[in-house]
C-alpha cells in the first residue's frame, strides 16, 4: 500500500511541476490562448483528423445550389469591404484534368491589405496565413460545405497583439465569419 501511495505522491508532484512549467512558460501569452488550444485539442480528439481542427465550418442550407452560394459569398463579401484577390475553381480544373465530372470546389481569396501589410510588419510568419481564404466544397453526398482558417490561432495563440493590430484583426475575423455565414444561409 505504501509503494502505491508514494507512486501517487510522486505523481501528484509531477503533475504541480508540470503545470507550474505551463503557466511560467506561458505567463506572457494572450489570456484566450489557452481556450484556443484546449478547442483545437477537442475537435483533434473528436474528428482525429488535424485539419479539421484548426478550421471554421459551415453546412450551406439545403436547397441553396452551389452558384446560389458562390453569389452570397461574393455579395456578403463584397458588403463587407474586403477585397476579392482571386478565385480558383479546383474543382473545375480537376474535372478537366481527369477528363471527367468532378465534386465542385472552389477557393475563394480575400484580404484587406493594409491589415495584412501589418501582419507581416509584426511577424513575417503570418504571411503564410495569407490571404483569407474560404473553400466552398461538395461533399461526397452531395451536401455543400463553406471552409475557412480558424483564425483564433492566429489572434489568441501567442503572446498578445498589439492593440491597433488585434482590433484590425478581430474585424477581419468578423468578415471571414460574416461571409462563411451568410454564404451558408444564402445571403445576398
Amino acid at each position: 500500500m505504501r509503494v502505491i501511495t508514494t507512486i501517487l505522491a510522486l505523481l501528484g508532484l509531477l503533475g504541480i511541476l508540470a503545470g507550474g512549467w505551463v503557466a511560467w512558460t506561458f505567463r506572457d501569452f494572450d489570456p484566450k490562448a489557452a481556450g484556443v488550444y484546449w478547442n483545437m485539442a477537442k475537435r483533434l480528439a473528436e474528428t482525429g483528423n488535424s485539419a479539421d481542427a484548426t478550421v471554421w465550418k459551415r453546412r450551406v442550407a439545403d436547397g441553396l445550389t452551389f452558384e446560389e452560394v458562390d453569389d452570397s459569398i461574393q455579395s456578403v463579401a463584397l458588403a463587407e469591404n474586403i477585397r476579392d484577390v482571386g478565385q480558383l475553381p479546383l474543382g473545375e480544373q480537376v474535372a478537366l484534368m481527369q477528363g471527367s465530372d468532378w465534386r465542385q470546389l472552389k477557393i475563394y481569396l480575400y484580404c484587406n491589405p493594409l491589415t495584412a501589410a501589418k501582419m507581416v510588419e509584426y511577424s513575417e510568419a503570418f504571411a503564410a496565413y495569407l490571404p483569407c481564404r474560404i473553400a466552398l466544397v461538395e461533399d461526397d453526398d452531395g451536401a455543400l460545405w463553406l471552409y475557412s482558417l480558424d483564425m483564433d490561432m492566429m489572434i489568441h495563440g501567442g503572446k498578445p497583439l498589439p492593440p491597433d493590430l488585434l482590433e484590425e484583426a478581430l474585424h477581419v475575423k468578423e468578415v471571414i465569419l460574416a461571409i462563411l455565414d451568410g454564404g451558408a444561409e444564402g445571403s445576398f
